[in-house]
């Protein structure tokens, strides 16, 4: 009986030893699980703040290209404005030039016989003084076909714009007369043209030639 008490009691001991094993191992178990656990909360961390360092650099280099990108704007729009200034200073310059010569062209067509029309009343003066000139009766007959061309030639001066410039006893205008002498002249006010010496003429709203005159003082 003792024996089987004896064997008994080394049972349980043994099953107690076994238990007591038993937990040791699995508190070793647990202790390496949270180590491990940690380590890899450790290693979790450390990726984190790798990848947060790698964003905060991405983040900063983006920020530096957008600013550039920026500035190469700013001077793109600078560029651009200063082309479209001198593009439309251009274009209003290339308007005017079109203008002038419009306006030019206008001038020509408008006066285009000045310079004919000139010579022409020069010859006229000497018409106006020939058929003007009194004479015996046989050569005014003589000067008859003279003076109906002189009226057919003064008659084609005024249909192409030509007219005489009124002088005599009108207040005397720079713009209109020539002065070629001053006199005394009594009941006549000073600067009144008092002598047509040659006459003026306008071609259209042009002096094309001033009227020769003698002014009173």
């Amino acid at each position: 009986m003792e024996n089987n008490r004896y064997r008994e009691e080394e049972k349980e001991q043994e099953e107690i030893k076994d238990q007591k094993e038993l937990e040791s191992v699995v508190i070793e178990k647990s202790l390496d699980d949270d180590k491990n656990v940690n380590h890899d909360n450790d290693e979790t961390l450390k990726n984190d703040d790798v990848k947060n360092n790698k964003s905060k650099k991405e983040i900063k280099k983006l920020k530096k290209k957008l600013e550039e990108s920026e500035k190469v704007n700013e001077e793109l729009l600078q560029k651009i404005s200063a082309l479209t200034n001198e593009m439309l200073k251009d274009r209003a310059e290339l308007e005017n030039f079109k203008r002038r010569t419009n306006e030019e062209r206008i001038r020509e067509r408008k006066y285009a016989l000045n310079d004919f029309l000139l010579e022409l009343i020069n010859v006229l003066d000497i018409f106006d003084r020939a058929v003007s000139t009194k004479t015996d009766e046989k050569l005014a007959k003589y000067l008859m076909g003279f003076q109906m061309v002189n009226a057919q030639l003064q008659q084609i001066l005024t249909k192409n714009g030509v007219s005489k410039i009124e002088a005599l006893n009108k207040k005397f205008d720079p713009l209109y007369h020539s002065a070629v002498e001053t006199v005394e002249c009594e009941n006549v006010e000073s600067g009144v043209v008092v002598e047509e010496i040659m006459t003026g003429y306008m071609y259209k709203d042009r002096v094309l030639r001033p009227s020769m005159v003698k002014v009173s003082k």
